[in-house]
């Protein structure tokens, strides 16, 4: 991704397909990790140099312009939608579990910018707020559109519900597919990987762990 100079902010702006996002820094991954603007003419001018030096021609009216398809995709790869972190007072004193099951998730793995791909599984267990259920694929987007590692980002879904929501307990599980695996290296096809983050009572009781892992293999 490129950082635009100043004198190139002004051919940006006039881009219809530039692409902006929100410089606000995330707390959980700290303050020097706010999302850039993205410079789609500066990505793709460096996607067409970038295929060319790997023996890539753009010699005919189907390839001509992959570049550009190319700066769009990754555009859209690390660019997540802005949200409001909608609650509701829990006034029915609510205090079982609330889980969503195969939130879809799309992202891009830090170490070879390929792709991986699977769901998430988000729960939490209320105390005096509920939140808009939406919101758990939102919280799910924001963190995966942007590179990654697997881990970091089921901790960081379960650190913002706990930061923002203030529940019992939070649980996510993550279940994804990294092409970095499947496509190169040991190019082991099929193979998924599945990380999990805890809080509160679900990290700490026994039995409302094994009662969220439950749910989550019942809709499997």
């Amino acid at each position: 991704m490129m950082q635009n100079g100043s004198d190139h902010r002004g051919a940006v702006a006039t881009d219809e397909l530039a692409v902006r996002c929100s410089p606000r820094p995330d707390p959980e991954v700290g303050a020097a990790r706010g999302a850039p603007e993205i410079d789609l003419p500066g990505a793709t001018a460096a996607a067409e140099t970038f295929l060319r030096a790997l023996g890539v021609c753009f010699d005919d009216e189907s390839t001509i312009k992959s570049p550009r398809r190319m700066a769009e995709a990754y555009a859209a790869l690390l660019t997540a939608r802005e949200f409001e972190m909608t609650t509701f007072p829990n006034s029915e004193n609510y205090d079982e579990l609330v889980i969503v099951r195969s939130i879809p998730v799309q992202s891009v793995c830090e170490h070879h910018f390929l792709p991986f791909a699977g769901v998430a599984h988000v729960g939490y267990l209320p105390d005096a707020r509920i939140v808009c259920l939406s919101k758990l694929a939102r919280v799910v987007e924001k963190f995966a559109h942007r590179p990654q590692t697997q881990e970091r980002l089921t901790q960081q879904i379960a650190n913002h519900l706990d930061a923002h929501l203030s529940p019992k307990g939070v649980g996510v599980v993550v279940e994804a597919e990294h092409t970095c695996m499947t496509l190169r290296g040991v190019r082991a096809a099929g193979t998924t990987t599945s990380t999990s983050a805890l809080t509160g009572l679900l990290r700490s009781r026994a039995q409302t762990r094994a009662e969220f892992f439950a749910c989550i293999r019942a809709g499997a």
